[in-house]
Parts: structure tokens; sequence; C-alpha cells
């Protein structure tokens, strides 16, 4: 656990993007789309970035992920940029720590002017594979909805 746990993120990715269509409104209802994911270390291993690319049917973007680890702690910091709207705000980070080989990463925040709970996983890692999720929760962390999922493949 520690400055190594994003290694396995370095490089080029095909990603597999599935993403209910309308969050916290009881949608069943998901979209599917490809994308790709280049990602690097930065400072020595004490933070990575990823750039992405999403084709979203009729509003493909660029989104970038800014990753950094504090040794106090033994926590990463998460932020999302995304191209759509690139002056900000950025959401505020989530924060958590591998273990047992998967990533838990929280943060408090808001969706549609209310406050939500906001979880990534990181799991099913191996070198040519991996899994990212997002779910939001509107009950401080009771009910979790799953609302995207990043399924990786190694592109390089």
């Amino acid at each position: 656990m520690g400055l190594d746990d994003f290694d396995f993120l370095t490089g080029s990715w095909r990603v597999r993007h599935r993403q209910l269509k309308e969050r916290l409104a009881g949608s069943q209802e998901w979209i599917e789309f490809p994308g790709t994911t280049v990602a690097q270390k930065l400072m020595g291993g004490h933070a990575n970035f990823d750039d992405n690319v999403l084709e979203l049917p009729g509003d493909a973007y660029r989104a970038v992920t800014l990753r950094a680890f504090d040794a106090k702690t033994n926590q990463w910091s998460i932020w999302w940029l995304d191209g759509r709207t690139p002056s900000g705000p950025l959401d505020p980070p989530v924060r958590g720590r591998f273990e047992d080989g998967v990533g838990t990463f929280y943060a408090d925040d808001s969706y549609q002017g209310k406050p939500i709970r906001v979880r990534f996983i990181w799991s099913n890692i191996t070198a040519s594979s991996c899994q990212w999720e997002q779910a939001f929760s509107g009950d401080q962390g009771a009910h979790w909805e799953t609302n995207w999922i990043m399924t990786f493949e190694r592109a390089d």
C-alpha cells in the first residue's frame, strides 16, 4: 500500500463506460459507450494523472483525473476535471486507500443541489484489466446507487 497503489494504471487503455441515464432517480436504464485512457505517474509516484476520451453519444468529451498520495495519512486524494466545464469548479476530492487489492474512496458533495456521499471503487485489478465504479448515496451511505462503471482493457 502506498505510492505504488496506482502503478497498475500506468499506460494506455481501452475503456467500456456504462452510465445510468438518470442518477438518484430510480433509473434502471444504462448508456454504454467506448473511450480511452492514458495514465502516467508524476512527482516520483506521489501523484499520477490520466487523460480520458469519453465517446458519449452526442456529447463526446475529454476529462482528466489527478491523484495525489499523502504519506502521513496513507491516503490518496482524487480529483476529476471534466472537459465540458474546463474552468471548474473541481469537485471535492474523494479520499481513501487500497486494502486487499481494492481501492475505496469517499467524498461529501452535492448533486442537483442536494447533499450526497460519493464512493469510488477500484477492483478486479490484473496486469491487463481493471474496473472502476462510482456510486452516490443520498442518505449518508445507508444505501448506494452505482451510476457509472468503467471496465478497462490494456491497449499497450
